[in-house]
């Protein structure tokens, strides 16, 4: 196979592109090769991320979305298709995490619902949007960002939203990837265990040294790793792939 990680050209979403491991994808893809469009609800981040991925010589540009807002959602991709000419790949990214003893929550349930519609439904609404341009395409790649949460009990921490939102996304990869396969559309996930971003390191010194301690390669993922893993999903290479989650925790989740 020739040029088996060729992503040149190629037109790629990234959600919450602007910070973290978003970022980390963001980078890859454009080192790479790829367009991209930046899809978050700040805009100086994004912008300035942008500024930062200029001198790879792609197209780069920045749609202010907030992915739970459907109506939005869809004017946005629409935007992008007009831009781009092509949604090649979507990279589902955008989510937030809430620590929170479920019996200690008020009766709203916020902490509950706030992730749950961000992390699940925010990567199905983009999904089903892009799932529409990518079967007209017949081609398309989605790379869902999950977590080991969503095969373990995290500790110390109780996120238990976190958790079910990312077993959630694993199950909605298989199931797209089934259904989608016809359509020329590999819907796939990666799985990061801790990663050295700036959410990560806002955590009290304890936490750190726990989830250190408790990784065998001694140290937390980059983004830079999980976004060369990103471009490997992308590329040609991973052609036959479809319904993995692909585990990338420095072996945390081993001993789980």
């Amino acid at each position: 196979m020739e040029n088996a990680f060729n992503i040149k050209g190629k037109n790629v979403i990234v959600t919450g592109g602007n910070r973290g491991i978003g970022k980390g994808i963001v980078i890859a893809m454009a080192q790479s090769g790829a367009n991209i469009a930046i899809l978050a609800r700040d805009e100086a981040t994004s912008k300035k991320t942008i500024e930062e991925i200029d001198s790879y010589g792609g197209k780069y540009r920045y749609y202010k979305c907030d992915v739970t807002d459907t109506k939005r959602a869809k004017a946005v991709v629409d935007e992008v298709v007009k831009e781009f000419g092509t949604i090649d790949v979507l990279v589902n990214n955008a989510g937030i995490a809430r620590f929170f003893n479920v019996l200690d929550e008020d009766e709203d349930l916020r902490s509950w619902h706030d992730v749950i519609n961000l992390n699940l439904n925010g990567y199905f609404t983009m999904s089903y949007l892009v799932g529409k341009v990518m079967k007209k395409q017949n081609y398309g790649r989605i790379i869902n960002i999950s977590s080991n949460s969503s095969r373990i009990v995290n500790l110390p921490q109780r996120m238990v939203s976190y958790n079910v939102s990312k077993a959630g996304i694993d199950r909605m990869t298989k199931c797209l990837a089934h259904e989608w396969a016809e359509y020329n559309i590999r819907v796939n996930a990666i799985a990061p265990g801790y990663t050295e971003t700036e959410l990560t390191f806002d955590k009290d010194q304890d936490k750190i040294e726990y989830w250190m301690s408790a990784t065998p390669v001694g140290r937390f993922g980059k983004t830079i790793e999980i976004g060369a893993l990103a471009v490997y999903l992308a590329s040609p290479a991973s052609e036959q792939m479809t319904g993995a989650v692909l585990t990338i925790d420095g072996g945390y989740s081993l001993a789980r």
